[in-house]
């Protein structure tokens, strides 16, 4: 199928985390134009392998005490696995493990990485099942034992074996190039980035030339929505510039999808990327007050930094400037035949109809035509789907997503924890400046999740 020298690898651990657990053992089956040959070594995880990692893969504590740590055969692994394909079962796993422990060492690890489960799914897509159990049943492959590095390693080269005898060549190589190809991640990332990308819910960051923050977003699957950025970036001119200017990569996981969505508008607002320019952070903010002059009701602009807009019950609409705030009234008052000379946007003598009137746009507030009651009465309808929802709790609250509580204030978004005492100093930094987009998420988000009221708890 491939001409190049390959490496089937399993891996041992004792867990499932790259950066916490540490490998038990290593198996190699090594195959080139000499022919196959096999390698495998315990390690000492210089850590407890857990009882039930034990009872899973047959190695104990007592097995591994007199094997050599990583450090002492580092070279050696180093030297088998160099200008070889690196082939494993769930190859994120076990690239992530090695990755990490030659990083310890400051070794850099980069092979060129291909994963069998997406080999099978690729090439099996009838099937829903792709671990190695499905494959050893499905495929009649032969296996000495389960869970040790190097049966695991043989296995993987059976499964190989069999797909040669089960397809064509040319099916072969087109499946192998799909997924060898390397992602479309721009030329100065690593390549192999792809593969510490995590598929949960979380924020992304790009950063260009001196770190500069390029563009911040926010996935329910990190990975999948980063890689769609460069897959697409031969179309569109938007996506192009941000391939060409990205030097850096990185990311938060959150609990969920709202944790990403309030991560995403706060980080936004904190380092202004240049390439979002939909939630980057405002100079001021302001809403109509419906306030009464004498016989008529009429709308005033108010600010953010007068009034506690959270707590304020008669705000409407949610602008940030003066002039966006009366486009949207004169849009409202032309849509409902209101008085602009009432709305106080258009000046007129006392007792005169105004232009709108003439054109027959306004049913008269303006010159006794219509009671004020009544241009009152509708301007109430008309300004109600504007009407900004007032803090309905007495103080702060909590929406718990996982294992995390993200803690709300009066529509804003005060941070997350994941214990008392994080989320003690959560409730004692302060309540940041009110952001329409925060109330706008949050306002969705109090019908979707349970909330839990702080001061009752």
């Amino acid at each position: 199928m491939i001409t190049q020298p390959l490496a089937f690898v399993d891996l041992e651990t004792t867990g499932a985390s790259a950066t916490k657990d540490r490998i038990t053992e290593i198996g190699i089956v090594l195959v080139d134009a000499d022919g196959i040959r096999e390698w495998s070594q315990l390690v000492h995880p210089q850590m407890r392998i857990p009882l039930f990692i034990e009872q899973m893969t047959g190695i104990s504590n007592d097995m591994v005490e007199h094997a050599p740590v990583f450090a002492e055969i580092a070279a050696e692994v180093s030297a088998l696995l160099q200008n070889r394909l690196f082939i494993a079962h769930n190859a994120r796993f076990d690239y992530s493990f090695l990755k990490n422990e030659f990083k310890r060492l400051g070794i850099d690890f980069k092979p060129a990485v291909l994963c069998t489960v997406k080999l099978s799914r690729t090439l099996y897509p009838q099937y829903r099942h792709h671990n190695l159990d499905s494959l050893i049943e499905r495929h009649q492959l032969k296996a000495k034992e389960r869970h040790r590095a190097l049966a695991d390693a043989q296995l993987i080269y059976q499964f190989w074996q069999h797909l040669a005898q089960s397809f064509s060549e040319a099916i072969l190589q087109q499946t192998l190039q799909q997924l060898l190809k390397r992602s479309s991640l721009p030329s100065q990332i690593d390549p192999l980035l792809i593969h510490d990308l995590p598929e949960t819910a979380g924020v992304y960051l790009f950063y260009g030339e001196n770190d500069l923050p390029l563009y911040i977003g926010k996935s329910v699957n990190i990975k999948q929505r980063v890689l769609s950025h460069f897959a697409a970036d031969h179309s569109s001119h938007k996506e192009m510039s941000l391939s060409q200017q990205t030097k850096r990569i990185d990311w938060l996981e959150t609990s969920g999808e709202l944790g990403a969505l309030l991560t995403e508008a706060k980080l936004i607002k904190e380092r202004m990327p240049v390439h979002n320019q939909r939630l980057r952070r405002k100079s001021a903010l302001c809403a109509w007050r419906l306030e009464q002059h004498q016989e008529h009701l009429r709308p005033e602009l108010t600010w953010a930094d007068e009034l506690d807009f959270g707590a304020q019950d008669n705000l409407y609409g949610l602008y940030h400037s003066q002039r966006d705030a009366i486009k949207a009234l004169r849009g409202l008052a032309e849509q409902h035949q209101l008085c602009l000379s009432v709305l106080n946007i258009e000046k007129t003598s006392k007792g005169r109809p105004c232009f709108a009137y003439q054109l027959k746009k306004c049913r008269g507030a303006c010159c006794g035509k219509e009671p004020a009651l009544t241009h009152a009465a509708r301007l109430l309808i008309a300004m109600s789907k504007l009407k900004l929802n007032s803090w309905p709790y007495p103080g702060a609250i909590a929406i718990r997503e996982g294992e995390e509580l993200h803690v709300l204030d009066h529509w804003c978004y005060l941070g997350t924890a994941k214990t008392d005492a994080e989320l003690q100093t959560i409730l004692e930094s302060g309540r940041p400046a009110f952001d329409r987009d925060t109330y706008q998420l949050l306002s969705k988000a109090l019908k979707k999740y349970p909330v839990i009221d702080l001061l009752k708890n």
